[in-house]
């Protein structure tokens, strides 16, 4: 498994990823954007103009995606049948050294193993609201990670 910055060859494959995971993780959350509307996002936005990492496997080709924007870490998903294998934790591991000051992120109030995986990596709920501030007006929370002093 390798994890590397993502190119535009990428784009097609971390779009899917990216598609799979999250009507998979979560399926009663309504999508605010079509499929096409997304991949069009990873391709033209996400890829080229963000810090994207993914997740490489040999003969699989891409499995995991992460997007970091300074200290926020504000994509983190991967392929349902690769979830548990680590590749969570070597993203997380990587957000941490590229901001070894601290992380925030967020992530729905009902995705239970989201707040599970993130809290077993020393991040702690620090904000909870009603959904008003994302597009898909889902109640949300906010996680931090502070290093230890």
């Amino acid at each position: 498994m390798t994890l590397r910055r993502a190119t535009a060859d990428d784009a097609s494959q971390v779009a899917d990823v990216w598609l799979r995971s999250f009507d998979a993780a979560l399926p009663t959350v309504v999508r605010p954007h079509s499929d096409d509307a997304v991949r069009n996002h990873v391709r033209d936005v996400v890829v080229p103009d963000r810090e994207t990492w993914v997740a490489e496997s040999e003969g699989h080709g891409i499995v995991g995606m992460m997007v970091l924007a300074g200290d926020l870490l504000s994509q983190l998903y991967l392929a349902p049948d690769w979830r548990g294998r680590g590749i969570g934790d070597r993203f997380v591991a990587l957000a941490k050294e590229r901001a070894p000051g601290g992380l925030s992120l967020w992530t729905f109030q009902i995705n239970k193993p989201a707040h599970r995986f993130y809290e077993r990596h020393g991040f702690v709920a620090a904000e909870h609201t009603d959904g008003s501030g994302n597009e898909e007006r889902e109640p949300d929370v906010r996680y931090v990670w502070q290093p230890r002093a």
